[in-house]
């Protein structure tokens, strides 16, 4: 298991794979940079799960989420995944498990320098918000590179639709909820509320894996041109 994931991880983001957690803490020192600096007042807890960890690690998770499949088009070994005894899903889905890996790896680091050096807040509820969003823009990456055939067409669309969610994060359908922007609820509607933004959002992410890897089964048309 631990070969298959490395493998997947390596096809995913070259030999030095490991560096890409490290990534977005370029975010966090120019957050740093710009509270000494004087430009921008201090952080809430509130913009713990988006503005300091999950913005920055979805937008490595589009980037992982749009080689997961037509990466292997620009690899010319798209062909070869669909030899692989029991299907080509099993390809995809070593990736998709090593992309995760990968990007909760990150997300533990961003929340472990942003609980220490910018605010407090908390960390299990902002984790498990921040996690949640990433996963669905790494599946929604997946999704429109398999349905443009490209990678970079996917992220295209897929960074479209996280700067349309930048304006919708308050609201319960958005995959980056936060319940601590939520105002003049009591504990029965903040449960109720959360309750159909988590099953919601697993859902739409269990659809979209599922739409994706039957778009993608049809050799024909992936390899078509």
């Amino acid at each position: 298991m631990i070969t298959v994931l490395r493998t997947s991880a390596v096809l995913l983001a070259g030999r030095r794979f490991w560096l890409l957690p490290l990534l977005p803490l370029v975010w966090l020192a120019v957050q740093a940079l710009m509270l000494v600096a004087g430009m921008r007042p201090s952080l809430e807890p509130v913009a713990a799960q988006n503005s300091l960890i999950g913005v920055p690690v979805a937008v490595l998770a589009i980037f992982l989420g749009g080689r997961t499949i037509t990466g292997e088009l620009d690899q010319h070994s798209l062909e070869i995944a669909y030899t692989v005894p029991g299907g080509a899903h099993r390809v995809w889905l070593g990736k998709l498990a090593a992309a995760i890996l990968m990007l909760f790896s990150s997300l533990l680091l961003l929340a472990a320098v942003s609980y220490a050096f910018f605010t407090d807040f908390p960390i299990l509820q902002s984790l498990y918000g921040a996690t949640q969003g990433v996963v669905f823009y790494l599946v929604a990456a997946m999704g429109f590179a398999t349905l443009f055939r490209s990678d970079v067409a996917g992220s295209l669309a897929t960074i479209g639709l996280l700067g349309l969610n930048s304006l919708l994060s308050s609201f319960r359908v958005s995959p980056f909820w936060n319940p601590l922007m939520v105002e003049e609820a009591d504990a029965a509607q903040m449960l109720a509320i959360a309750v159909q933004n988590r099953i919601g959002t697993a859902l739409a992410i269990a659809a979209i894996v599922a739409l994706t890897f039957v778009r993608a089964e049809r050799r024909e048309r992936m390899l078509a041109g």
